[in-house]
């Protein structure tokens, strides 16, 4: 009996398109890194990217449960003495939406070239329309 091995030639991709309307926003990037990462599917292989492409809508509707809002912070710092800069999420999802979603989600893969790979088949959008309407995506129901 031989170990299946995948390989980049031989990956056959879809698309999927999530919308994330009142869905938990870690709930949703950790199934999205998976459908990116490629572990839905039986010849998933660690060190080759076969997953998905997933194009998200509606990334503005997406809640954070609890407290999250005023207690979670964003942080970034300039490389200067004290220029640690902090963006509450209440202030993040309303600036930007899509930026929380990607960070969260990228946060879920790998690091180093092959995460970098995955991470650029996930197109957000903060409203209700994309423009992959050609590539025809297919719904996909999120588990809760």
């Amino acid at each position: 009996m031989n170990t299946y091995m995948a390989n980049a030639q031989t990956v056959e991709r879809k698309w999927y398109v999530v919308d994330a309307d009142g869905v938990a926003l870690g709930r949703l990037a950790s199934q999205v890194a998976g459908i990116l990462r490629g572990k839905h599917k039986p010849s998933f292989t660690p060190h080759v990217d076969t997953g998905d492409y997933v194009i998200i809508v509606n990334a503005g509707k997406a809640k954070l449960t609890g407290r999250k809002l005023d207690q979670k912070y964003y942080y970034h710092h300039s490389g200067y003495p004290g220029g640690l800069k902090a963006t509450s999420y209440r202030n993040l999802m309303a600036d930007k939406p899509e930026f929380a979603m990607r960070h969260a989600i990228v946060g879920m893969l790998p690091k180093g070239p092959l995460g970098r790979k995955m991470a650029k088949k996930m197109f957000i959008y903060a409203g209700a329309e994309h423009e992959h309407q050609a590539q025809k995506p297919e719904p996909l129901a999120l588990v809760d």
